[in-house]
């Protein structure tokens, strides 16, 4: 067991440190999602290999505990907006990792034109000022669901 004290750590980073094209790539995302930091863009990458791992697995099986699970994660994929509602499994595995990104509240904030700039958008979610349905949200990395898209606003700031 580990110290309770300590979390778990959610993503697994690359396994070679300095590859120029990963790094390329990297900055290319960096500019336009603003995350701050690598990590941000990892768990959003361990998410995707989660997801597709699973569409894989589900692929080969032929139970009725499959099929169950198959529908499973094809809804869930659709309530968090990745994918529509006549997807395949063969649609999981085309997701990439801008179809992650484009879900998170910093970006959706910024695309449905409610901050001046994605860094604007991520100030003013860890500030506060963003609610989402009826939560204060202060995390950028927030996957919005699609129930919830139309349901972002931001709090008047200042008096």
């Amino acid at each position: 067991m580990g110290d309770p004290k300590k979390p778990k750590k959610k993503y697994k980073g690359p396994r070679h440190p300095w590859q120029k094209q990963r790094l390329e790539e990297e900055r290319e995302l960096r500019q336009l999602y603003g995350y701050k930091n690598k990590k941000e863009l990892w768990k959003m990458e361990s998410i995707l290999r989660r997801y597709r791992a699973q569409a894989r697995r589900l692929i080969g099986a032929r139970t009725k505990e499959a099929e169950k699970e198959k529908k499973q994660l094809l809804d869930s994929l659709y309530r968090l907006g990745f994918l529509e509602k006549d997807a395949k499994l063969d649609d999981v595995l085309s997701l990439t990792i801008k179809d992650i990104m484009e879900r998170r509240l910093q970006t959706m904030l910024f695309r449905k034109k409610l901050a001046n700039s994605i860094k604007h958008a991520r100030q003013l979610i860890t500030h506060g000022h963003v609610i989402v349905g009826e939560k204060v949200i202060t995390s950028p990395s927030f996957l919005v669901p699609r129930a919830m898209e139309n349901k972002i606003r931001v709090r008047k700031v200042g008096g």
